[in-house]
């Protein structure tokens, strides 16, 4: 139950923000927050991360959908593993989730969170997150418990 109640606020909280941008900012609009670091700029990202695969939409939509469905599926197996890995899949499931629908609703993912190397949304955090968790896991806590 806690790991719906984790995805569900992930997902509320990028739905949220990323409403809340396209309200109250044009395209391309940028908000110095903590200049030169943070700002906050409204873009539509058409690629993966760093505008990796610009423009493959579709292909990034199949990847994701596919990822959701391999978690759905094997979830009994997933809860069996250790806290990092279901956490780290718990957490990136929920940013795969709330970028799939942005390129399903926009045919691009709404990034704002600007700090100046790269811009960002809440979905990507979580998938950074998870998949921070589950290098901690293989890389890190494997050794520990051998």
């Amino acid at each position: 139950m806690i790991y719906a109640i984790v995805t569900t606020l992930i997902l509320i909280a990028d739905r949220l923000t990323k409403m809340l941008v396209m309200s109250k900012m044009v395209e391309g609009e940028s908000i110095p927050l903590l200049p030169p670091v943070l700002y906050l700029t409204y873009v539509h990202n058409k690629g993966a991360a760093f505008g990796f695969l610009k423009g493959q939409v579709i292909f990034l939509s199949l990847v994701s959908l596919a990822f959701i469905v391999v978690i759905a599926t094997q979830w009994k197996k997933i809860k069996a593993k250790s806290f990092f890995t279901r956490w780290g899949i718990v957490i990136s499931f929920a940013g795969a989730i709330g970028n799939l629908i942005d390129r399903i609703l926009y045919r691009s993912v709404v990034d704002f969170i600007d700090i100046r190397i790269f811009i960002f949304n809440i979905a990507d955090v979580a998938i950074v997150l998870g998949a921070a968790l589950l290098f901690w896991e293989v890389v890190i806590h494997d050794r520990k418990t051998r």
